[in-house]
């Protein structure tokens, strides 16, 4: 077994070894699905992100990002003072768990082709997980190969 091998094996084993919940943001800003685009677009501004998770008593309910404010709003010619959240949001996004392991996590980021995760424990949401935050724990071919695989037109 060569060098090469035994540092490939290394660092799959060490990133098996990586939960989610070392990697995700706790307590992202949320929002309600009765909230309007122009209110998801000023805080995406205040917090610098792509994506909000919406909740509803607790519970998460969809996610809304800024590309779907461009499409389904402003490419729409609607007005996003108007238009609610829940019109435009993804219902029932796919989910992590905060003790998945860093590689389910990016598995899942793969097959699903999203860049976000919301981390949801007993149908709580507890952070958010970003394609940015796996490739700063992965090798290089890993966070190479999750990229292309959610960048990939199916």
């Amino acid at each position: 077994m060569g060098l090469r091998h035994a540092l490939h094996t290394y660092r799959h084993h060490k990133e098996d070894h990586v939960k989610v919940n070392e990697l995700m943001t706790r307590d992202p800003a949320t929002l309600r699905p009765g909230s309007t685009a122009t209110e998801a677009a000023a805080l995406m501004k205040s917090k610098d992100c792509g994506s909000l998770p919406i909740v509803e008593g607790g519970k998460l309910v969809g996610i809304v990002t800024d590309r779907d404010i461009v499409l389904r709003v402003v490419a729409a010619k609607k007005d996003p003072a108007t238009v609610k959240i829940s019109e435009i949001m993804t219902k029932d996004p796919a989910t992590v768990g905060p003790e998945a392991t860093a590689s389910e996590a990016s598995k899942l980021m793969s097959d699903k082709q999203v860049r976000r995760l919301p981390v949801v424990e007993n149908a709580k949401l507890v952070g958010m997980l970003v394609i940015g935050q796996l490739a700063r724990h992965e090798s290089n071919s890993a966070a190479g190969d999750t990229l292309k695989d959610v960048s990939q037109k199916r």
